[in-house]
């Protein structure tokens, strides 16, 4: 690791980056005109809490955005040294983390996927909403199993988030991530509600995996045509049929 790499991940610098971080981001949610929809999604949501907000890789700067003040959060975090730093940012935010990602074959345990399922399981019951991307790193916009796996086994339903700006920085990263800029408008827009019987075969949970994906090109699509632009990842979106993944993601 190079000495700028060893410095940057140092304890006390991460967590004065980390606030740094949550402060610009509530700079650029009080300086952003943001429209919602459905209007009343917060009326509609509301009764179903706890859920599992949904969203892509590279959306996670912004996503808190849509949580209203009296629901308690956790979001699935990577343990790399970015995920600390993104931890530290999320806890300035009111949000708590827990800490491991989506993976394949061998590497699940690794990255601590199943802990994290247990303590995703954990939150939900306890009553605390769940946000988590769909998709796994490297393999952006396709909907992994993880997700699904989570709403099948809590009981909890799945809602397709995304929260966008016209005013940003829009990153040349394999997920597309992007932050937003103050003083711009932006939007947010809550799917419908998917849930997944405890039930449900093999099939069926294939068939509401592409729901959420689809659900989720759907809410991003409209987010933007809302600030009267394009999706920046579109361009995936339609490289992805191409390269569909086989077995998805688990948490």
């Amino acid at each position: 690791m190079s000495f700028v790499k060893r410095i940057i991940r140092a304890r006390p610098v991460q967590e004065a980056l980390g606030g740094l971080v949550a402060g610009y981001l509530k700079l650029v949610r009080r300086t952003n005109r943001f429209v919602m929809e459905p209007a009343d999604a917060y009326d509609r949501i509301g009764p179903m809490m706890p859920v599992i907000a949904a969203m892509w890789h590279g959306q996670h700067f912004m996503i808190h955005f849509a949580k209203r003040p009296e629901d308690r959060a956790a979001s699935l975090v990577s343990r790399s040294g970015d995920g600390e730093f993104n931890a530290i940012a999320l806890r300035h935010l009111g949000v708590r983390a827990i800490r491991g990602s989506g993976a394949r074959g061998r590497d699940i345990r690794k990255k601590g996927g199943v802990a994290a399922m247990r303590a995703m399981l954990r939150a939900l019951g306890d009553g605390e909403m769940v946000v988590m991307t769909a998709d796994i790193p490297k393999i952006a916009r396709v909907c992994g199993e993880g997700i699904v796996t989570l709403a099948q086994m809590s009981g909890r339903p799945i809602v397709p988030v995304a929260v966008v700006t016209s005013r940003r920085m829009d990153f040349d990263s394999w997920d597309k991530a992007s932050i937003g800029l103050p003083f711009g408008r932006g939007a947010m827009v809550l799917g419908d509600p998917i849930h997944v019987p405890r039930d449900a075969d093999p099939q069926t949970l294939e068939a509401l995996r592409q729901s959420v994906e689809r659900e989720l090109d759907a809410v991003h699509e409209r987010a933007y045509g809302l600030i009267g632009q394009k999706d920046p990842g579109a361009k995936v979106r339609a490289e992805r049929h191409g390269t569909a993944l086989a077995g998805g993601s688990r948490a």
